[in-house]
């Protein structure tokens, strides 16, 4: 598989091919609040714990509600909850199928939570190992800039997005995306203030915020739709 300059660069920056080819798992530790949250009553996350498979979209997310005994399950294209147990207590098949006008305009439940921010997440800590998918059509618009056309068979914000690498360091600046499920006009920023690293030298975005995308592609200052704090990041 050919990969562009700025793929090979941002892989690099991360830790390289051999190292997330080889990762199975990824664990991370995250707080997130912000107006999306706000919107759909829900309550921010506090130190929520995530376990994803890096390879196929699984992710899991606890606490994922009010409930710190219920954790949020991502399997592909469908959601559940899952108690402490592992015991199933609730499903939806193809739950991208559900988010259609109705109640959702006003009020997400846990089983929608658990598809958006479990997807949205996957999505954004697997990206070294997304640009190595001969199922995403990457291609290079310019020198640090991405476009990405993802597969229906991956849950995902849109089926086109745009991400922009600082060109000299390889470190992802910026992801453009429009947040469907939401609504077609929810065109997005997700901006990276700040990189970090864990006790093993590995880098990873540490600070995120999302905010209205504006004229020119510009992020709009606010409102912050999602701030993000990536407290630990490990792959297994």
């Amino acid at each position: 598989m050919s990969l562009t300059e700025t793929a090979e660069k941002a892989i690099a920056a991360y830790g390289g091919r051999a190292l997330w080819q080889n990762a199975k798992t990824l664990e991370t530790e995250i707080s997130a609040s912000g107006l999306a949250f706000t919107l759909k009553r829900r309550p921010f996350f506090r130190h929520a714990r995530m376990i994803l498979d890096v390879h196929r979209p699984f992710s899991k997310l606890t606490p994922i509600g009010r409930n710190l005994g219920i954790t949020g399950v991502l399997d592909g294209l469908d959601v559940r909850l899952d108690n402490q147990e592992g015991k199933v207590l609730s499903e939806r098949k193809n739950a991208r199928n559900y988010f259609k006008i109705g109640r959702r305009l006003f009020y997400w439940d846990d089983l929608d939570m658990s598809y958006f921010a479990n997807y949205a997440s996957w999505n954004y800590f697997t990206l070294p190992a997304l640009l190595m998918r001969e199922d995403i059509v990457w291609k290079e618009l310019e020198p640090g800039l991405l476009e990405a056309r993802f597969p229906g068979e991956i849950p995902t914000h849109s089926r086109v997005q745009r991400f922009r690498f600082d060109p000299e360091t390889g470190l992802l600046m910026q992801h453009d995306y429009t947040a469907d499920i939401i609504s077609p006009l929810a065109a997005a920023s997700n901006v990276v203030l700040k990189h970090a690293q864990n006790s093993s030298g590995l880098v990873y975005p540490s600070i995120r915020r999302v905010t209205p995308k504006g004229p020119k592609g510009k992020p709009l200052g606010g409102p912050v739709l999602i701030h993000l704090d990536i407290h630990d990041f490990w792959l297994i």
